[in-house]
């Protein structure tokens, strides 16, 4: 299991390994949004986690598991077929289990889908969930909440364009 993170390390992980942990759809993201958030926060010197190369299979391994309670915060890239991973929902409800045991930040960033359809899973999102509910049963309640959960924080919607005066602060 070869996954890629950033070597800084960063003071104010306050005994985490990881200062973020990124969830995405690889096929939907990989080559775009996740490349560039990556690339961006390894520049900023911020210890991040990706999981480019662990072994997919059908629970969380540990070392996922590990990763994501050993992070402080969750960047979750939602994207057209983010819901039609069981993987991807899976890592999901275990983030949003340490978000509710107070111990993880989470930061939805919608690419490319519609905040309402992550939130009340209708589009692709619905499409996804008739084919899991077939193959899942009773797994399939504990990922819908998840989903409504994350989509119901705050976060960024790629689809709302900032000025460029506001995009300074971050600078």
């Amino acid at each position: 299991m070869g996954a890629s993170q950033s070597t800084s390390s960063s003071p104010a992980n306050h005994g985490r390994r990881y200062d973020v942990f990124i969830s995405f759809r690889g096929g939907d993201t990989r080559d775009n949004i996740t490349s560039h958030l990556y690339e961006a926060l390894c520049q900023k010197k911020i210890h991040s986690f990706i999981d480019y190369q662990l072994k997919r299979g059908d629970a969380i391994s540990p070392a996922l598991r590990k990763a994501i309670e050993e992070s402080r915060i969750s960047i979750v890239i939602f994207s057209k077929d983010y819901a039609s991973s069981k993987w991807c929902l899976r890592e999901l409800a275990e983030i949003i289990k340490y978000k509710k045991m107070n111990k993880q930040i989470v930061i939805p960033v919608f690419y490319g889908v519609d905040p309402s359809h992550v939130r009340k899973q209708t589009g692709s999102f619905e499409d996804s969930f008739v084919q899991h509910e077939k193959e899942y049963g009773g797994e399939v309640k504990i990922w819908r909440e998840a989903l409504t959960e994350a989509a119901n924080l705050s976060g960024w919607d790629s689809s709302v364009v900032r000025e460029l005066k506001q995009l300074k602060a971050f600078s």
